[in-house]
């Protein structure tokens, strides 16, 4: 079978066994602040484990797109250097909510393996949970019985808490789980070793392909273990691993998923990849393009759903995973220019029909790819000059462990790079004093974010929760749950669960709602308002009294009218921009706030003041026409998007959508709007910037912003007006006093290059020679512009001349380097290595030609001593 029949078998077979095919959830999460990714197939079903969300159906099937790559679930490391693990990959699927339990499934996944797809029963084993007295959860006697129906006693293992014991995370639901392992060894290894001695221990060919949890238990924060009210059925089957088994080969890399990849790979970078075992530079060369083949998928997709790279959150996981395929290729393929953004074609026409976000986003993720690929060979440049000089300086044959953690923590350079570098020069790094550096980094990166959340205390037994933002912004309420959480950010607070609540959560862009919780004579303010798992968190930092009276919610009105203006006028810029730009617009991110709202597009170019110009009057000819909200809730996702409503790449849907109509703009949307455009008032456009490539963002503002704008710019004018003693025609004054401004200029070079001139007659008998070299550093009375005509004019009395000279201007010194060209041909001298070691003397730094360089610092100071230490560099 290739890969697209292996997918299809397993959604056709569990579609016959009575399951709802799902589409894959989008790999970057938007609305679960515990996770970053999908990392599981389970992720997207969390609201149903947890009681919190009712499923469309209680038996579901998918294939889900899966990203491992931080936290507790981290493979990063391993990707490429084995045959097995990836960053991206897929996870098939079948889910039971409350429905069948471990019979079906245990029963299913042995006839879809042995009958369907025709596995061997004799390259099979099986794990069940031994039980645990730790936990008080006894030895899985069921599933055991279960298997010992189907299969060989000698092919049934048991597994501890750590292999067959499943967790969610720290808290939440859990449960025993029973693996399938797969024995794809030769015969004459077979022989040798039982396959049952190497089940769970890490060898490539005796691997785990499908886990079968089942959901008992709900993990408490003290630890504790508790009964769920209904049981579950959560599996999950490694579908690249899948694929090696049915295809016959030794590696996830040799099967059709990463086929088309790797052969493009070896087409543009002229080298070879050998399947199987290749040993010394061979395999170096093999890891660099599995890494490569596997990083440019997990890269693309999340582009595609709405993750671009940045130096924050996810978008720094996605530019850490590109920068490590970069620094492959870099390293052990020879690439120096861009390349992996090639392979996206190939990408998308192999995985486009089952994951169609690819091959529609295609264009905007190779300009990312390509973007990113330029900016950090750039960076590795850098690092190599930077490296350069900590080689010179370093005694001896270790570089102290800071300064290679330095190079990896501030300028992104590899460490591995740095010891392959080092070792070409006969010098290693110290690695413990390295180790040290980054665990003293993560420690306080750790202790700055750490949380601890407490159990849900349960108010109100069996009670519905429910958002009635959209038509209240006060109404009656109750508590039904809430929790405490403390962390060293924000201290002690609780998150509120109400059964009725007016305020909005953050989401779709739109920030969370604040206000106030008013139960009895006390107020408490409501400071944030965010959505986990389909429950609405009211963040507090005190509770009522009584948290199970009655109170009142009110949402801060001021807030939210700025904010809804925002939001609709975001609608209104969507469809603005699509106007004048092209149909190629499309969002890729948004903020929207009470105080302005940010809205990122793909574009290819920044846009003109005319195009500006052309979308700030197309939405304000849209708020002057007083458009009506029309608003439709619940309503099936297909027939709004047949309507012409406008989804957005990345972004979950489910079965019923609520669509936000002014006009021609139709969006699916559930944030908060106007009644009336109208309401908008007026829509300013502050700033356009590029944000990627193929990324831009407009920020704007509408009414009161708008007000306080113009106010500001009124208050301004005057100001200058002011200051230019009130002239009839204040444009005409500004450009005079320019026009007046540069012949000023002008006679102030000319003044100092006569100034230079002079200066050189009477420093050409200050040089001195110093080893063959004539040399000449000294402070000077001269503007950085000046200071460089004088060097060059110095420079032109002969040869073998090295120039260095300080200024001070405005408190800000300057040092300019020169050097003759025959010094930095027979002697290596060059000036932006020599100035970038004296700046450190001024507290700064700089670069340049290595004939010419300059470089500006903090501490004019420091001057005399740059000057002394000028005359080492010749000594």
């Amino acid at each position: 079978m290739n890969s697209q029949e292996v997918r299809s078998t397993f959604l056709d077979f569990f579609q016959s066994k009575g399951h709802l095919i799902v589409p894959s959830a989008p790999i970057v999460l938007k609305d679960d602040p515990t996770l970053m990714f999908n990392n599981s197939g389970m992720a997207q079903f969390k609201e149903y484990f947890l009681g919190n969300a009712t499923p469309k159906s209680k038996r579901i099937a998918d294939t889900q797109k899966c990203l491992r790559v931080s936290g507790k679930h981290n493979d990063l490391e391993e990707v490429g250097k084995d045959t097995y693990h990836h960053t991206m990959f897929e996870m098939l699927g079948n889910w039971s909510f409350g429905d069948y339990f471990k019979k079906e499934a245990i029963h299913w996944a042995w006839e879809l393996l042995t009958e369907v797809y025709k596995i061997d029963k004799d390259i099979l084993y099986v794990t069940v949970f031994e039980g645990s007295k730790e936990e008080n959860v006894p030895f899985d006697q069921e599933a055991w019985d279960i298997w010992k129906s189907l299969i060989s006693e000698d092919r049934i293992l048991l597994g501890n808490k750590k292999d067959n014991f499943w967790e969610m995370g720290d808290q939440g639901p859990c449960g025993p789980c029973s693996e399938i392992h797969v024995d794809i060894r030769s015969a004459e290894e077979k022989a040798k070793v039982s396959g049952r001695d190497l089940v769970n221990n890490d060898h490539p060919h005796v691997v785990e392909i499908w886990n079968n949890v089942f959901m008992e238990f709900n993990r408490k924060a003290d630890g504790s273990l508790e009964k769920l009210p209904a049981r579950h059925v959560d599996t999950g089957m490694g579908f690249e691993r899948l694929c090696m088994v049915l295809q016959g080969v030794q590696s996830n890399y040799d099967t059709d998923v990463f086929g088309p990849l790797i052969e493009k790979i070896v087409t543009l970078t002229g080298k070879k990849y050998v399947k199987g075992e290749a040993l010394g530079e061979q395999e170096k060369t093999n890891i660099a393009i599995r890494v490569i083949a596997d990083h440019v998928r997990a890269v693309a997709f999340a582009i595609a759903d709405g993750q671009l790279p940045s130096n924050t959150g996810a978008g720094y996981v996605i530019r850490r995973i590109l920068r490590r395929a970069i620094r492959y290729g870099f390293t052990f393929l020879d690439t120096k220019e861009a390349f992996i953004f090639e392979l996206v074609d190939t990408l998308a026409a192999q995985m486009g029909s089952s994951f169609p976000e690819i091959r529609q986003q295609k264009d905007l993720v190779k300009n990312v790819i390509r973007e990113e690929e330029n900016a950090f060979l750039r960076t590795l440049d850098q690092g190599l000059q930077l490296l350069d000089d900590v080689v010179k300086q370093t005694q001896g044959k270790e570089v102290p462990g800071a300064k290679a953690f330095e190079l990896y923590d501030t300028f992104g350079f590899p460490k591995d790079l740095t010891a392959l570098i080092l070792e070409e020069n006969g010098m290693s790094y110290n690695e413990a004093d390295f180790d040290k550096a980054m665990f003293e980094q993560k420690t306080r990166s750790r202790a700055a974010s750490e949380v601890s959340t407490e159990d849900w205390v349960i108010v109100r037994e069996k009670m519905e929760e429910s958002f009635v933002g959209y038509d209240l912004l006060v109404n009656e309420a109750h508590i039904t749950r809430y929790r405490q959480v403390d962390s060293k950010k924000d201290g002690k607070q609780f998150q509120i669960v109400l059964d009725a609540t007016p305020f909005y959560p953050e989401g779709g862009g739109q920030v969370g709602d604040r206000g106030v919780l008013i139960a009895g004579s006390k107020e408490i303010p409501v400071l944030d308002t965010k959505k986990e798992n389909n429950l609405i968190l009211h963040i507090t930092q005190s509770l009522p009294e009584d948290a199970s009276g009655p109170l009142t919610a009110k949402v801060n009105r001021e807030l939210r009218e700025h904010s809804a203006r925002n939001h609709s006028a975001t609608h209104l810029l969507h469809q603005a921009l699509r106007s004048v730009l092209g149909t190629h617009v499309e969002q890729k991110g948004s903020l929207v706030s009470p105080g302005y709202l940010r809205f990122d597009f793909s574009h290819f170019s920044k846009m003109t003041d005319a195009e500006l110009q052309s979308v700030e009057n197309f939405v304000n000819d849209r708020i002057r026409e007083h458009l009506p909200l029309v608003e439709r809730r619940n309503i099936p996702f297909a027939e709004a998007v047949a309507e012409g409503a406008m989804a957005l790449f990345g972004e979950k849907y489910g079965d019923s959508v609520r669509a936000i109509k002014f006009g021609q703009s139709v969006e699916l949307c559930g944030g908060i709007h106007v009644q009336n455009t109208a309401d908008i008032w007026h829509f300013k456009i502050v700033s356009e910037s590029a944000v990627a490539a193929g990324i831009r963002r407009v920020e704007a503002i509408t009414s009161d912003a708008v007000k306080d704008y113009f106010a500001n710019q009124e208050k301004a004018l005057s100001e200058i007006k002011e200051t230019l003693k009130n002239p009839q025609d204040t444009l005409k004054a500004v450009a005079a006093m320019q026009e007046e401004n540069v012949k000023l200029k002008k006679q102030v070079e000319a003044l100092l290059r006569e100034k230079a001139k002079a200066l050189k007659s009477s420093m050409a008998n200050e040089f001195r020679e110093v080893n063959g070299v004539r040399f000449l550093a000294t402070q000077v009375d001269l503007a950085a512009e000046g200071a460089k005509d004088l060097a060059y004019e110095l420079g032109n009395l002969g040869e073998n001349i090295f120039i260095v000279l300080a200024t001070v201007n405005d408190e800000k010194p300057m040092l300019t380097v020169y050097v003759s060209k025959e010094l930095v041909a027979s002697k290596g001298l060059n000036a932006g290595q020599v100035v970038r070691e004296l700046g450190k003397y001024i507290q700064g730094g700089g670069g340049g030609q290595p004939f010419f360089a300059t470089a500006g610092g903090k501490d004019p100071l420091g001057i005399p001593e740059a000057l002394e230490k000028a005359e080492d560099f010749i000594r």
